[in-house]
């Protein structure tokens, strides 16, 4: 658990939490046809709760975080229930979302934070995600670089970048305060949605300096041992498939 700051702390995601999230997941998802349903998102904790957040600020819910160790160049099939537990070098963020009303006040990079620390005391060397609507010049600003040709067109929406970045001890509150000065991160799945973080499902607005992350969802490929069956993953075929939500 973070210590509170201004009142904001982040925790390891509860059973009790289950119903907000799912809220804030929906409202944030289902208007670009990204949302995936409680039965998902569950699996998607399930499958590496240490690495899966709630953040709240002065006492309620305001944000969530759910990443997992994923290969690297690969991510979750979105609304898949897959739970298999991949060791990996690289966490994919699948998922980043904060609440609408609560955008604009360094929340997300600050669970961002969170995270990527989290990622650098686990051993972690890379996180990635799946940029999706727009949000792969927020991410670029976080230190993230974009692979074309990972996720196929329509999987995670239109624009679905798969991105990446190393994972650097102390480098996280860097990246957070130089790069990204002037951005506001709102929502992202697994972006944000990883260790490579990968963050899935991330839906952001933000196409440039003072412009606004709304989500993204990025899934994180997990490189290294426990390979999944072709049937578990969705694999790159010619583009990258990258769900970033948060």
């Amino acid at each position: 658990m973070s210590p509170t700051r201004h009142g904001v702390r982040v925790r390891h995601l509860s059973d009790d939490d289950w119903d907000a999230v799912v809220a804030l997941e929906f409202h944030t998802y289902d208007p670009a046809g990204l949302s995936e349903g409680r039965a998902a998102l569950e699996s998607r904790v399930r499958a590496s709760p240490s690495t899966c957040f709630v953040l709240h600020l002065e006492g309620r819910l305001a944000g969530y975080a759910l990443a997992l160790p994923y290969p690297e160049s690969a991510y979750p099939e979105l609304a898949g229930t897959d739970e298999t537990a991949f060791e990996s070098s690289n966490l994919h963020l699948h998922d980043l979302v904060i609440a609408e009303h609560l955008r604009g006040r360094g929340l997300g990079r600050h669970l961002l934070r969170h995270l990527s620390a989290t990622a650098a005391a686990h051993g972690f060397e890379r996180m990635s995600l799946v940029a999706v609507g727009g949000s792969d010049t927020f991410w670029a600003g976080n230190g993230f670089t974009a692979h074309q040709g990972i996720v196929p067109s329509g999987s995670y929406g239109a624009d679905a970048v798969y991105m990446s970045r190393t994972v650097v001890a102390g480098r996280a509150q860097a990246v957070d305060g130089t790069a990204t000065a002037g951005m506001t991160a709102t929502a992202g799945r697994a972006v944000a949605g990883a260790v490579t973080v990968t963050l899935d499902r991330t839906p952001a607005a933000a196409r440039g300096g003072g412009q606004e992350a709304r989500a993204v969802r990025v899934p994180a490929p997990v490189p290294g041992a426990g390979k999944p069956h072709a049937a578990n993953m969705s694999a790159p075929r010619g583009s990258s498939t990258h769900r970033q939500k948060g």
